[in-house]
């Protein structure tokens, strides 16, 4: 029988739930069980994909095509393994199906309401999604805080699964923060509040992480042991840390799983984080330091970005090498060439993803310093288009050369918008998505790096390298490396140069593990650490 497990916030976002969820469900692997992770947001979109970055963080690409929230990259790379667009359930998606059945009269007359018929919606779904992944425990993430109005309904569900299932088979834990004054006092009233809203809804927590800038005393945790109603082994210190990766073992060091385990009733197993704490330590005490300009247009946002970051953690690593990065505001450069000389202090770059007029020009100033000047970059999405954009304006000498994204009267459409999307009306869910076979032509740098002549990379994107220009693009200097099955351009790169210039049509980092890094970032940053004094 699956057992489930309900994670919650409270007193305000950011403290870092999900880290917590992907910890336990990398631990709970660990411990030789069959986990999924499920992240529950409240919002009335019916996944991530329409939303601005600023709004709410990058939008992860799952293997089968699903725009979901950042939390799912997460889950992926702590627990080492892919997990379906399923595993992302919004408000948007419950009432769109509770409605859906409405109209069919799939309510035979009843008067349909949030309980019972949106609750067990949600039910449904969770256990669904635990029997189809074949889950010995199942962690549901809830985001937001308790008390938000839109949580409510995701919160009663998981009260009615403790009534359903059992208390053998329902373990709620709770995430809340314990502020440090200026003072250095901490303090527990937060904490004690959040737990008291839980309470108020219904929900008993059975264990209790509290997020803090530094370590509980004992006396605090007391405290909030006896406040929260829970032993005082149930309550586990999460203190600010600087790598995100070393949460896992912070966890189980206060002995997190073995209290899940005993709690749930199941065999108490020790996992083995030899792997884990080589790759954090690894991770901890590099050898060198590389400086990386991460050149965007949501810079302000670094959620906006954060698989990518992720991806260049993972390859600084296993390199042995710190990555400083350097935030270089597109829309900067666009307004101030003088923004240009911040890529003097960088040794490479990354043209990161967004799509949009606001700073494309800016990014294709930045292209045409980064290349003429031999300095490494690495172009993803709608940053290897506009590689593509600035090598015909000033290569080629196609003036006025654009993407038709951003300006549908360019002589040169050198980007297009992708034949099957001309017909497409509705914006949400219909880019080209998810995990697609990429063609590796022989003897190039593409082939070097992944050592294969066919990968499977995830996609969103509309537009791709038009096929018209190809011929023009490689005559004059380019090689397209890297084909889909249809034949559009996936990967480009300079023609007869060791310099590393490298565009991808494709997401490389969503699928970057710790203990399996993307091919492309470690090339990239071994690339990089090879040419820096």
């Amino acid at each position: 029988m699956t057992k489930f497990i309900f994670i919650t916030g409270g007193v305000l976002s950011g403290l870092g739930k999900g880290i917590v969820a992907a910890s336990t469900g990398m631990l709970l692997k660990r411990c030789g069980y069959s986990v999924t992770l499920v992240k529950i947001d409240p919002y009335l979109n019916v996944d991530a994909g329409t939303m601005n970055p600023y709004a709410h963080g990058e939008v992860f690409v799952t293997e089968d095509g699903g725009e979901t929230d950042m939390d799912i990259g997460h889950y992926e790379r702590f627990l080492g393994h892919n997990l379906s667009k399923k595993n992302n359930i919004t408000s948007g998606q419950i009432y769109l199906s509770v409605v859906t059945k409405e109209r069919r009269g799939d309510y035979l007359g009843q008067c349909v309401q949030v309980i019972p018929h949106v609750v067990d919606e949600i039910k449904n779904r969770v256990r669904e999604i635990a029997r189809d992944q074949s889950a010995d425990i199942a962690i549901v993430e809830i985001g937001g805080t308790v008390g938000d109005i839109e949580g409510l309904p995701f919160l009663e569900a998981a009260r009615q699964m403790r009534v359903e299932e059992g208390d053998e088979n329902t373990l709620y834990i709770h995430v809340a923060l314990a502020p440090v004054l200026p003072s250095g006092e901490l303090k527990t009233k937060p904490v004690q509040h959040s737990v008291q809203e839980l309470r108020r809804i219904g929900i008993i927590p059975d264990a209790i992480v509290v997020r803090s800038s530094k370590w509980l005393d004992e006396e605090a945790r007391y405290k909030i042991a006896l406040y929260g109603n829970v032993p005082l082994r149930a309550v586990f210190s999460n203190p600010d840390v600087a790598n995100p990766y070393r949460v896992t073992l912070i966890l189980y060091e206060q002995g997190f799983s073995d209290y899940i385990l005993e709690r749930l009733g199941l065999e108490k197993r020790k996992p083995d984080l030899a792997d884990w704490a080589d790759f954090v330590n690894k991770l901890e005490n590099p050898i060198k330091t590389v400086k990386v300009g991460m050149i965007g247009k949501y810079t302000k946002i670094k959620d906006s970005y954060v698989s990518i970051i992720e991806a260049l953690r993972h390859a600084s690593a296993w390199n042995r090498v710190k990555v400083d990065l350097v935030w270089i505001e597109a829309t900067s450069i666009e307004n101030s060439s003088e923004y240009l000389k911040l890529l003097e202090r960088i040794n490479g770059a990354v043209i990161l993803p967004g799509f949009g007029v606001r700073g494309a020009e800016g990014k294709i100033k930045a292209i045409q310093y980064l290349r003429e000047r031999g300095i490494p970059v690495l172009g993803i999405c709608f940053g290897m288009q506009l590689m593509i954009v600035e090598f015909a304006r000033n290569v080629i000498g196609l003036q006025g050369a654009n993407s038709t994204e951003i300006d549908p009267n360019t002589r040169h459409p050198v980007i297009d918008l992708l034949p099957g999307q001309r017909g497409v009306r509705e914006i949400g869910g219909t880019l080209r998505l998810g995990a697609l076979k990429v063609i590796i032509r022989p003897g190039s740098l593409a082939w070097r790096i992944y050592g294969l002549s066919e990968v499977y990379e995830r996609h969103r994107h509309r537009y791709s390298v038009n096929p018209k220009y190809i011929d023009v693009l490689e005559e004059n200097g380019m090689t397209i490396s890297g084909f889909s099955e249809e034949g559009f351009a996936e990967i480009v790169e300079l023609k007869n140069t060791e310099q590393f210039y490298l565009g991808l049509q494709f997401h490389p980092e969503f699928k970057s593990r710790p203990l399996n890094p993307s091919p492309i970032f470690t090339y990239f940053i071994q690339y990089i650490a090879e040419k820096t004094e």
